[in-house]
């Protein structure tokens, strides 16, 4: 007797192949979104039908869509794996993400307005340093959270506690406790209980 798959699950299954080949083959094509800076003209000025482009800082359209390109190009590939990476880590990821818009955004700025008196781009680690600083963060509690999840450690008690390094000294038996615990190390796994087998 032959099995029907349900037609819900196929559904859900082929739109996240349809959505995984649409996602490699604009990675296998990321080459080619480089290589669009060959359709500009050389020269300061391109004309269409729909704007009139000046390349100020460049004084060439081609270089200044190289550039252009060549912090693009980047900047996708880095969106793709933000959006896709499952790891606990991914806001990571956010950091050369912002660097990238920064630095697209400056040179834009430059070409169009060719302003000397704008100096963002010279001290650039200065004005990212606090969005830095705060995804390091993030990914520190998140990772803090992912430690208490798989050893069971309970947060709250340690901000229930009083730990400072003035307190009274611990006692023999909580100093042992540590002790062993730092023999085990990280090898250090709890026994697997009813409900884990139930559920394999």
């Amino acid at each position: 007797m032959t099995q029907y798959k349900k037609p819900q699950l196929i559904k859900g299954s082929s739109g996240f192949l349809l959505l995984g080949s649409i996602i490699a083959l604009s990675i296998a094509f990321s080459p080619y979104i480089f290589y669009l800076y060959e359709i500009f003209p050389n020269g300061p000025v391109w004309e269409n039908s729909f704007f009139t482009y000046e390349s100020k800082y460049y004084e060439d359209v081609l270089t200044a869509a190289w550039t252009y390109l060549g912090k693009i190009t980047p900047l996708f590939l880095l969106f793709i794996w933000f959006f896709t990476c499952k790891h606990w880590w991914y806001h990571s990821i956010l950091v050369p993400i912002v660097m990238y818009l920064y630095q697209l955004v400056i040179i834009v700025y430059d070409d169009v307005y060719l302003d000397s008196q704008f100096f963002m781009d010279t001290d650039g680690l200065i004005y990212l340093a606090p969005f830095f600083i705060g995804i390091l963060v993030i990914v520190y509690l998140v990772r803090i959270q992912i430690f208490d999840r798989i050893y069971g450690i309970d947060l709250s008690e340690l901000n229930e506690t009083d730990v400072s390094v003035f307190s009274k000294a611990m006692s023999t038996s909580e100093q042992n406790e540590i002790d062993t615990m730092r023999h085990q190390g990280f090898n250090f796994r709890p026994e697997p209980t009813e409900d884990y087998y139930r559920k394999l």
